[in-house]
């Protein structure tokens, strides 16, 4: 395999860990204000809303709306559930920014630093802008630009948005790499003619509840951010 000019990387679950973090966000919030509930599920029942709600944009039955927007009506949909049809609009909207305040695994950070010495490097998340920059800013991840479904207008796994974050530095899709814990992202890449690398991350949905190795073929397998800055010479 020749070597990539561009890492673009998925974000939940591959560079931050989104689970532990939105249970974290939402019982800081909601346990002061009198409510108990598993914080674990909490964050799982909100996650599992994420493809259906992005599936109505993918398939044209409505138009793109930014993902702050998207986990906002999944969060509407949720909270019946679990008690809280009564959260006031405040205490919902800041609710809504946990996803604003995920952590980023602990070979993140230093391993995207590494990587940036070799590398362009940018976010291709579902992700929008400005979530995408205070993930940035909490976690210490430099990025040279912020891509993904904002700048292509649609989400992943559209072609779109692959292609619109290679032809933003100027590369050929084979002159990019898509770095991600999930089949299914990596599959859609390389059916775009970009370069894969798969990072297990073993514990996203829970303790060994994480994608394991995908059976077709990827460019390079590497346990986390750290070994693939090794496995690529940084």
């Amino acid at each position: 395999m020749h070597h990539p000019k561009a890492l673009f990387f998925d974000i939940f679950g591959t560079v931050v860990d989104w689970r532990a973090s939105i249970a974290r966000e939402a019982e800081s919030l909601l346990a002061p204000r009198g409510h108990a509930l598993d914080w674990l599920a909490f964050a799982d029942a909100w996650r599992d809303e994420y493809q259906p709600g992005m599936e109505a944009i993918r398939s044209g039955r409505a138009p793109f709306a930014r993902l702050d927007v998207v986990h906002r009506r999944n969060l509407e949909r949720i909270l019946p559930r679990f008690g809280l049809a009564g959260l006031d609009e405040a205490t919902r909207a800041e609710l809504n920014l946990a996803w604003h305040r995920l952590d980023g695994w602990a070979d993140s950070a230093p391993g995207l630093l590494r990587l940036r010495q070799k590398f362009r490097l940018a976010p291709v998340s579902n992700g929008n802008i400005s979530l995408m920059a205070d993930l940035a800013r909490r976690n210490s991840f430099i990025w040279d630009a912020i891509l993904g479904a904002e700048v292509a207008g649609d989400y992943k796994p559209k072609p779109r948005v692959y292609l619109s974050a290679c032809e933003a530095f100027g590369f050929a899709p084979g002159d990019c790499a898509m770095v991600a814990a999930h089949a299914g992202d990596l599959k859609a890449a390389k059916a775009c003619g970009l370069l894969t690398v798969f990072i297990p991350r073993p514990n996203e949905h829970g303790p060994g509840k994480g994608e394991a190795t995908p059976d077709a073929p990827v460019d390079i397998v590497a346990k986390d951010l750290m070994a693939l800055a090794d496995a690529l010479g940084v």
